[in-house]
């Protein structure tokens, strides 16, 4: 008896059901109660959402796999990461829920945007929401990757097969449950992505003896790549540190994240929830890097001659626990996998229906017409998504590497603008819309002629450029409007939450 697969199934079945629940409960919810929960998600809902929302199959997978390869010296993303989420939850968490409160009720970072200014041009809101709804396409597309590859590698099983099963999954509990069902499938797999990466390493340090001696080894994969374990975190080279610790920056402009912040039910909250969220990233990036250094130690030299060590988790799972127990940690790729997509799903879906379909095409739209425009934009992203991710051309494997970069877009286009918006009283739209403009061109440029011969990820000279961009515009534009001072005055006054 296959007691992974058994699991799994379990673990789908669960997901769905929540789906289900929140479509019976909610059949007469509005478009705001679709995309943000009616704004009512608790502390430890949000916190956990928002953290499972964040790391995908790339914790579990991408950076273990990196470290035990290439040494601690990848080890600075994941502080970076860390240090990042910190910041945002800090700084911008509780200012962000009262400013979209105060900007018109704001359910969408476009949206929020432009309430935020008071005006009446549309060109800020719908740039953002097409590049929302490019990227995030391609996001999910990368989701439907990783999630195929996870079940492949679990089981005897087509990828085709596999990728279906997943993108059906999905589907259905994010177009059936809306944001409520996507931030508490979020949380149960939040938890189950903590306990999955903490119970490793500590099983690890109970049961195996470790030779640190086995660092040192050079080992050279089938195919002639050679890898040396660099051992020391502050050893690593320069740039190397300075890029990922500027993967930090990329919170600030994090629509898939930021929109918890925005959706929680009281600003008072969010203290709690921050030190929720914290706490989870830090146990979960520190167990990571155990998980690669044990890795390296015990099974390194196997999964590199192979190139397999992606693969770390999945083994070590594998050779630590009885079959039952490895499929719920090894469901916790899965989750990784899902928690990310259904968000990016669900925020590019919202991103569409509130800034582009109701504003522009159907003004006089109701909330219920709107929520279920939402719902069909989530299966066409989803369908579009799947066929990217499904093509075996050269052109779909083109545009999934452009995910890669994504994080620095949405870190260069929007992440100063957003810290502004919620700091500086004197900042004006056109400001704004230069950040954004400034930012992404910016990141593109860099990523196109400088970021091979320099090293230095794109993100750094993005956010830099769209930081001066929107300061200098703003000083040389006229000062905003009593009406927009009104809403900084209203989001930062010392009242009760």
């Amino acid at each position: 008896m296959n007691w992974e697969l058994i699991v799994l199934i379990l673990y789908f079945v669960a997901m769905l059901a929540i789906g289900i629940g929140f479509f019976i409960r909610n059949k007469s919810s509005s478009d705001k109660d679709y995309f943000l929960g009616g704004k009512t998600m608790g502390p430890w809902v949000t916190a956990m959402s928002a953290q499972a929302s964040d790391m995908s199959a790339w914790l579990l997978m991408g950076l273990p796999g990196s470290i035990l390869a290439f040494g601690l010296g990848q080890a600075w993303i994941g502080i970076g990461l860390a240090i990042g989420t910190a910041l945002n939850w800090i700084l911008i968490a509780r200012r962000l829920r009262r400013f979209s409160q105060a900007a018109g009720d704001s359910i969408t970072l476009p949206q929020y945007l432009s309430n935020r200014f008071v005006t009446r041009s549309k060109s800020l809101q719908i740039a953002c929401a097409a590049v929302f709804l490019v990227c995030f396409t391609l996001y999910v597309a990368s989701a439907f990757v990783a999630g195929a590859n996870v079940f492949t590698s679990l089981f005897d099983i087509d990828k085709s097969l596999a990728m279906l099963i997943f993108a059906i999954i999905l589907i259905l509990y994010t177009f059936l449950g809306g944001f409520k069902a996507v931030c508490w499938t979020d949380f149960f797999q939040g938890i189950l992505m903590l306990v999955a990466v903490l119970s490793v390493p500590i099983i690890i340090v109970l049961t195996c003896d470790l030779d640190t001696a086995a660092l040192d080894q050079v080992i050279t994969s089938n195919d002639g790549t050679v890898y040396a374990f660099g051992s020391s975190v502050f050893g690593a080279p320069f740039t190397e540190i300075i890029s990922g610790l500027a993967w930090g920056l990329g919170y600030f402009g994090m629509p898939h994240i930021l929109v918890r912040f925005m959706a929680i039910e009281k600003p008072s909250m969010v203290k709690k929830s921050s030190i929720v969220a914290i706490v989870w990233v830090v146990l979960a990036l520190i167990s990571v890097i155990f998980i690669a250094v044990f890795g390296r130690m015990l099974i390194g030299e196997e999964l590199l001659a192979n190139g397999q060590q992606s693969m770390v988790f999945v083994e070590l799972s594998r050779d630590l626990f009885p079959a039952a127990i490895s499929g719920i940690l090894l469901s916790a790729i899965i989750a990784a996998s899902m928690s990310t997509a259904d968000s990016q799903l669900l925020v590019a879906s919202s991103s569409f229906t509130s800034d582009i379909y109701k504003p522009i095409l159907r003004k006089n739209a109701s909330d219920r017409e709107v929520m279920w425009v939402g719902r069909i934009v989530v299966l066409i992203v989803a369908v579009i998504a799947y066929f990217i991710a499904s093509s075996k051309s050269e052109g779909a494997q083109a545009i999934m590497n452009l995910v890669e970069n994504a994080w620095a877009g949405f870190g260069s286009a929007f992440g100063s603008v957003v810290i502004l918006s919620v700091f500086w009283r004197r900042f004006t739209y056109k400001g704004a819309l230069a950040g954004v403009i400034a930012g992404a061109v910016t990141d593109i440029l860099w990523l196109i002629f400088l970021s091979g011969s320099t090293g230095i990820y794109e993100i750094i000279p993005g956010f830099i450029v769209s930081m001066i961009a929107s300061v200098v515009v703003t000083l040389l534009d006229k000062e905003p409007a009593a009406e927009v001072t009104a809403i900084f005055d209203e989001a930062t006054s010392p009242m009760e939450d």
